[in-house]
């Protein structure tokens, strides 16, 4: 009950205005003396204090033809850091009641650490360790690479639609950095070595690269002071920080055929190149996003799902990184029923771009991100990650607090014109999995055709 109270105090307060308050809860800000950007916000409300860290870089910065070296970097981390082996690193957390995870983003490796305030100090020595000592031990590595490898293929043997993004990326963006998979394919992951990680880290983890938010029940002087201590004379990295150029937009449409023979669905993913975690028209688009693909009765959901009974779900995503991301729609049908699924999903958007959005929705996508909206700052662990995802891209806290009044803002020409964050029908990337011997000539009436295996060790042919 303290939470909810909280968490409605702190985003629902309505003013006289139409549109709701939101505000984050005051912090402090500083640079310590290794470079890294270390912010803090107390909140007495519950005894739990999290922790958030990403360190700039990266997937971005794996070496070319070892894709995957930052994922199973992260994976490692966990395995034994400072005095402790895995056993015992997993045991002081456990024991505590705590929680640290990490995991390599495209642009960042994240970390994440949960713990008792009365156990603040211990998650402090833990996070430290992690970051500064890792053991990085052979037998660990061995399990962690072979463990990576046999995911990707246990999810071709079973499910592939957790993949499709993976291909979707390959073949949108080819040999820009953006359409190399973060957690590497089979190939990439076979060639990775320790000593690629151990350079990794060298090159990558500096302390000038890295972001730390602590969110929760602390005193703001006691936590700088075991933070400076324990990161103290954590060395810059040696490498420079990977640069990203925009990539060009797909003209035309091409199409991936991935062949998992006797496949009884066919999974399809369609998309071109969309806008940046830095868009002017970011929330013109998030609502056209929300409208066209993001909920249940989105336009794509009720013509698949809801009217068709042609899939169990259809959702459009605008993946926003530093350069514009993919701005796709993805979904899955019965094999049989390929053609009619993806005609289907062209005639959306063709009415998407044709007719815009009619302006009574625009009221209820306003309302529905809204509704969404806290939660995602409910928890100290999700402001901790919120602090440092505006940090990572310059992103100012008018980013969430001025979220209502933008919103309220927008009229039906401002939204109209953010539909091209999404691309047309005559302009798209397409990938299908499914049984290519049944879909194949179905598959050609979309583009020029190249095919691949779903077998083949790799995302793109």
């Amino acid at each position: 009950m303290r939470t909810l109270i909280a968490l409605l105090g702190l985003l629902l307060a309505l003013p006289a205005a139409s549109a709701p308050e939101i505000r984050l809860p005051p912090f402090q800000r500083e640079t310590l003396p290794g470079g890294a950007t270390l912010l803090l916000m107390p909140r007495h409300d519950v005894p739990m204090v999290a922790m958030s860290v990403r360190i700039r870089g990266g997937s971005l910065a794996d070496p070319d033809g070892r894709e995957g070296t930052a994922a199973l970097l992260a994976e490692l981390l966990q395995k034994g850091a400072g005095e402790r082996d895995a056993a015992a690193f997993a045991e002081a957390v456990e024991a505590a009641g705590g929680w640290i995870g990490v995991e390599a983003e495209r642009e960042a490796i994240d970390l994440g650490a949960r713990f008792l305030a009365r156990d603040a100090g211990l998650m402090v020595e833990l996070v430290a360790d992690l970051l500064r000592r890792p053991r990085l031990s052979p037998e660990e590595f061995e399990k962690v690479r072979t463990r990576a490898i046999q995911s990707i293929q246990a999810a071709k043997d079973s499910d592939p639609n957790g993949l499709i993004d993976s291909y979707g990326h390959a073949w949108l963006f080819g040999r820009h950095p953006y359409g190399r998979p973060p957690g590497g394919d089979e190939t990439s992951l076979g060639r990775i070595e320790l000593a690629d990680l151990e350079r990794f880290r060298a090159q990558h983890l500096g302390a000038d690269r890295a972001i730390l938010a602590v969110v929760g029940d602390f005193e703001p002087a006691a936590m700088r002071e075991s933070i400076r201590k324990a990161l103290a004379g954590w060395p810059a990295a040696e490498a420079p920080l990977p640069v990203v150029e925009p990539a060009p937009r797909q003209k035309g449409r091409r199409v991936l055929l991935v062949d998992k023979p006797g496949a009884t669905q066919t999974y399809f993913w369609l998309g071109n190149v969309g806008a940046s975690a830095t868009d002017p028209q970011r929330t013109a688009q998030d609502l056209v996003q929300v409208v066209f693909g993001g909920r249940f009765t989105s336009m794509l959901n009720t013509a698949l799902r809801v009217e068709s009974g042609l899939t169990y779900g259809a959702r459009a995503r605008i993946e926003r990184l530093a350069q514009p991301g993919a701005a796709a729609i993805s979904s899955f049908t019965r094999t049989d029923a390929t053609a009619k699924a993806l005609d289907l999903a062209l005639e959306v958007i063709d009415r998407l771009h044709r007719k815009g959005i009619d302006p009574s929705l625009l009221d209820s996508g306003r309302n529905y991100i809204l509704g969404q909206f806290p939660p995602r700052l409910e928890t100290q662990g999700q402001l901790a990650d919120e602090l440092t995802r505006l940090e990572l891209y310059g992103l100012g806290t008018d980013a969430i607090e001025g979220l209502p009044q933008r919103l309220a803002a927008l009229d039906p020409a401002t939204v109209n014109a953010a539909r091209s964050v999404f691309p047309t029908r005559d302009d798209l990337a397409i990938v299908l999995i499914g049984d290519a011997a049944s879909i194949r000539d179905q598959a050609a009436r979309y583009g020029k055709v190249t095919e691949m295996k779903l077998a083949d060790p790799r995302f793109a042919p």
